[in-house]
């Protein structure tokens, strides 16, 4: 069968997933399934040429796919991270450099707001300005009935999902100049919320709010807002925050019968940063696996 030809369902690992549970943050590193971030099968063309980027939750995942994804396609990358996830980033970094873009690292917690604002520092005294900032960083936890969840809980999730993408967006948008992009990662749970995942579903579904009225508050300065929703995305979040006797079905439920990969995310997010997206903003495109977004 050609390659182009290939049946989605077949294309990459299919549950059941042999994976083992790890601690938070967990680490791409540490599990047995490595996701695939297109290290080796992406292929830029140039769409970033010349671009800068600052990518938060870049160490793994999604975050480390739209990374390489960028650097392939000409940007600079910088990624924020953990200083637990310091072994992930240095791959990621490694990854970027390979692609023969300027890739560095800044480690911090994004519910510290001078963290962040010193995360945008640094991007610019890096690259001297700043293009693209993709908030992707996030925190999921589950919990098997709401009497579980606590008011930290939802300060915890809310801190590191809501109030650092917009504290981020605020900083990034005084230095960004015309033409510049800014992507935030929501996902399924803002349009399909759990009950397992309720505080994360809420905190994703203020994103989706958050990414439309941004659009319209940044699109005078020639600034565009959108966002990513990921349907069930093989990453190292799901090896903390999903239950562990559902990590081996996961993505199961989806019309394609498995978990998305990151590299099959990071295209969507080329197209936003890209001049090819310029008449796309306040949009929320969703990457589910055929659950859809509505």
């Amino acid at each position: 069968m050609s390659q182009n030809n290939q049946d989605p369902k077949d294309k990459f690992p299919q549950p059941p997933m042999q994976e083992h549970p790890q601690s938070y943050p967990g680490l791409e590193a540490d599990m047995n399934i490595k996701p695939d971030y297109g290290q080796d099968s992406y292929k830029g063309c140039g769409k970033l040429t010349g671009k800068t980027a600052l990518i938060t939750g870049g160490d793994s995942g999604i975050g480390r796919a739209v990374a390489v994804a960028f650097a392939k396609e000409g940007a600079d990358v910088m990624i924020g991270y953990l200083p637990e996830e310091q072994e992930d980033a240095n791959q990621t970094i490694s990854a970027i450099q390979a692609a023969g873009r300027k890739g560095v690292g800044f480690a911090g917690d994004i519910k510290d707001k001078n963290y962040c604002k010193e995360l945008i520092n640094q991007a610019l005294k890096e690259f001297g300005k700043l293009d693209i900032l993709v908030n992707n960083a996030a925190f999921q936890k589950y919990f098997t009935d709401i009497n579980e969840i606590t008011w930290e809980d939802f300060e915890t999730i809310f801190q590191t999902n809501v109030f650092a993408t917009f504290y981020l967006a605020q900083q990034a948008a005084q230095h960004m100049q015309k033409g510049s992009a800014i992507i935030n990662t929501a996902s399924i749970e803002a349009f399909e919320p759990k009950p397992l995942l309720l505080p994360y579903s809420a905190s994703k579904g203020a994103i989706v709010t958050m990414t439309k009225a941004l659009s319209e508050a940044l699109i005078e300065k020639g600034i565009r807002v959108n966002a990513v929703a990921p349907g069930p995305i093989w990453t190292p979040l799901n090896t903390h925050a999903s239950p562990p006797d559902k990590l081996s079905s996961f993505g199961e439920s989806t019309p394609i019968k498995r978990a998305g990969q990151p590299i099959e995310l990071a295209p969507v997010y080329v197209l936003l940063a890209s001049d090819q997206g310029s008449y796309i903003t306040g949009e929320v495109y969703g990457v589910t696996g055929g659950k859809g977004v509505v």
